[in-house]
């Protein structure tokens, strides 16, 4: 069998992969990355893997990049394990390689464990909602109709894009960390985006920041 290499950076997550792949699947070999680092480290030293990311939650600056690395490290093969993603994210993905894989987290057990089974036999698998996504006909781009922020979101994402941590926002608003985490994810989902590099060029285009404060 191959080895399951975990990229996700929430705890929760990574203590029930590690319980599928190993109790569920019957992988020995299971390892964990903490960063994008981390993770080109491991594939240079191995690359007969899978790999389980949450493309959220590390520093991947988009789609192109994860194409990139797929064509590097050809004989890796990727689920990519989020929350949401955008459709424009799902398709450049699913059309670029059979190496991609796509489960979101509120997957059944049974479509997590069969996307597993899918990359040992370097097959792709796509979860019920997201074969839905891409069979329908109503691309979002066509009548792209995405909910206005609120207010407060707006204060959020001008300080995720002036590169604020979710600690400093939370300090600053005197909210809980999981408070401004709730509204992080509302604010991605409504404006399609799936890490803060893409929330920032949004934030710069739609002028909600200053081109001085852009810095990445």
């Amino acid at each position: 069998m191959k080895s399951v290499l975990l990229a996700d950076n929430q705890d929760i997550t990574r203590a029930g992969l590690l319980y599928i792949c190993k109790d569920i699947a019957g992988y020995a070999s299971v390892y964990q990355v903490g960063d994008k680092k981390e993770l080109l480290r491991y594939l240079a030293e191995d690359e007969h893997t899978i790999v389980i990311l949450d493309y959220t939650l590390f520093d991947f600056g988009s789609a192109d990049e994860l194409i990139v690395l797929q064509e590097r490290f050809k004989s890796v093969r990727w689920i990519l394990f989020s929350e949401e993603l955008s459709t424009d994210f799902v398709r450049r993905l699913v059309y670029s390689s059979e190496a991609f894989s796509i489960v979101l987290k509120d997957s059944p057990l049974e479509e997590i464990h069969a996307s597993l089974q899918c990359a040992e036999r370097s097959e792709r698998f796509l979860c019920h909602r997201i074969s839905n996504l891409l069979l329908s006909r109503k691309h979002e781009a066509d009548h792209p109709e995405r909910p206005l922020l609120t207010v407060t979101e707006l204060e959020i994402l001008k300080a995720i894009a002036q590169g604020k941590t979710t600690k400093e926002i939370a300090s600053e608003r005197f909210s809980s960390i999981h408070t401004i985490m709730t509204h992080r994810e509302n604010i991605f989902r409504k404006i399609a985006v799936n890490n803060v590099y893409e929330a920032t060029k949004y934030a710069v285009r739609a002028g909600i920041i200053d081109m001085s404060d852009y810095y990445i």
